[in-house]
């Protein structure tokens, strides 16, 4: 039934109601409104009597009920929306917290290091950023409507009973998962087709020729897009950085029962088979080699380390733990999100408001040094979160919590900024020490003031 009401004392603006009354009277309750609603004389209205009770009067229209345009008074709107954001903020919170729980446990220092699926650990990540930039869409969504003074109601939304229920780009967590075992068994028909065995050098060829031809896989030399950097986005468009393109390399060779293993060198990520005759990796044929075309164009290029690598210097390198490249991957996500949070601060850096405050030379510049300069909230958000996330993995890094002190400075939570820094403190090298203990007093004094100044304000969605 559609109910015509007016919240009192508010220009007897109509609003209608289809089925929402309980969320109607729940708004009203909330601004503690219980005097007469307005009747217009056609289906009928709530009439609040002196006790605050609530009586429903039912009334005979003469009339043809038409719909109305809902017209929603400010106050009004406002008491809905604030209970829509702090149903949907719980309901995203959940999902947040269950991802980073679910993560947390795929990279447990407990599990053995070669039971850890390096696809899932990354589909959590992406999972939890997915559902954090889902819940400020609607928001946003929702603060437009009400600027607007729509004239529809909220819009259903779905949810999920876990985080493996999410949809990441329409695709639940399993199902991308079991994208990666669809390559391996398209690898597994090239390799019928061609009457080939287990020899190393065609199975590898094999991969190459689905992920590089078939499935059209890129590496990205410059990460500047964040499809780039989840797994979820890779595996749907191809394109990808260095290490999550590792990932799924080594994720489909390790369904078809091959071993791959990898090793930081200078800025990149380099993957080969175990084998017993590493020169055979570095056979050239038809202008290539087979780990040039594994690795990428970082292994001829003269000005990375990459091109010192040779069947000689392979055995050498010490291998990364799946740990380790999870890392890696978080720290590229650091990266990204910081230089698209900093875009509008050129040259600025996570550690700029140390040096100045180190180099300050009266108390108003020490003061001025510490003006927080305004960056993007969503992808600074981010960034901490894949902090967060890394220092799970190295929690005695201090150089990761030094940073992440930082970007907790950065978004004016100053008081977790205090904590984490100082904690630090307790880690780094006396001359770091000396470089943070100024700049960590004047951040008590931020603390202090922003405890009064922003009390109350509601603050943004975080993994608790």
């Amino acid at each position: 039934m559609l109910l015509c009401a007016s919240l009192p004392g508010l220009c007897h603006q109509n609003m209608l109601v289809g089925g929402a009354v309980k969320e109607l009277s729940a708004a009203m309750a909330s601004l503690n409104v219980y005097s007469r609603c307005d009747f217009d004389g056609r289906v009928g209205c709530w009439i609040g009597n002196e006790k605050g009770r609530w009586n429903k009067l039912a009334a005979a229209s003469t009339m043809s009920p038409k719909k109305r345009r809902l017209s929603i008074s400010p106050l009004a709107s406002s008491a809905l929306a604030e209970t829509r954001y702090t149903s949907r903020a719980e309901f995203y919170q959940e999902v947040l917290n269950d991802a980073r729980k679910k993560f947390t446990q795929e990279i447990s220092f407990q599990a053995k290091d070669k039971d850890i699926s390096l696809a899932k650990a990354l589909l959590f990540v992406a999972s939890e950023d997915e559902a954090f930039m889902a819940f400020n869409r609607e928001m946003d969504a929702q603060s437009l409507q009400n600027e607007r003074r729509s004239a529809s109601l909220p819009s259903q939304t779905t949810e999920w009973t876990s985080v493996e229920d999410m949809p990441l780009a329409g695709k639940k967590l399993n199902e991308w998962m079991v994208e990666l075992d669809v390559i391996a068994r398209e690898v597994e028909a090239e390799l019928v087709s061609r009457e080939i065995g287990c020899d190393l050098i065609e199975v590898l060829d094999a991969v190459n020729m689905v992920l590089f031809n078939s499935r059209g896989f890129k590496r990205s030399s410059v990460l500047v897009d964040s499809k780039c950097a989840y797994m979820h986005s890779v595996l749907r468009s191809g394109h990808c950085s260095a290490i999550l393109l590792s990932v799924i390399y080594i994720e489909v060779c390790r369904r078809l029962n091959l071993t791959i293993v990898g090793s930081p060198v200078g800025e990149d990520f380099l993957i080969w088979p175990q084998t017993g005759n590493p020169e055979e990796l570095f056979k050239v044929i038809s202008g290539h080699s087979l780990f040039g075309i594994v690795n990428g164009k970082c292994v001829d290029d003269p000005r990375a380390k990459a091109s010192d690598i040779n069947s000689n210097s392979l055995p050498g390198l010490e291998l990364a733990t799946n740990r380790d490249i999870i890392g890696i991957a978080l720290a590229n996500l650091v990266r990204l999100h910081w230089k698209r949070a900093s875009r509008a601060n050129h040259g600025l850096m996570l550690t700029s408001p140390l040096r100045s405050v180190d180099h300050a030379d009266d108390k108003s510049s020490k003061t001025n040094c510490l003006n927080v300069p305004l960056l993007r909230p969503q992808d600074l958000r981010l960034a901490i979160m894949a902090s967060e996330r890394l220092l799970i993995l190295q929690p005695h890094n201090w150089a990761l919590r030094r940073d992440h002190g930082m970007m907790l400075y950065y978004s004016r939570e100053y008081e977790e900024a205090v904590q984490e820094l100082s904690i630090c403190m307790a880690f780094v090298p006396e001359e770091e020490a000396e470089v943070l203990e100024p700049f960590v007093e004047k951040l008590h004094l931020l603390r202090v003031e922003s405890s009064w100044k922003f009390q109350g304000k509601k603050g943004h969605l975080t993994v608790s």
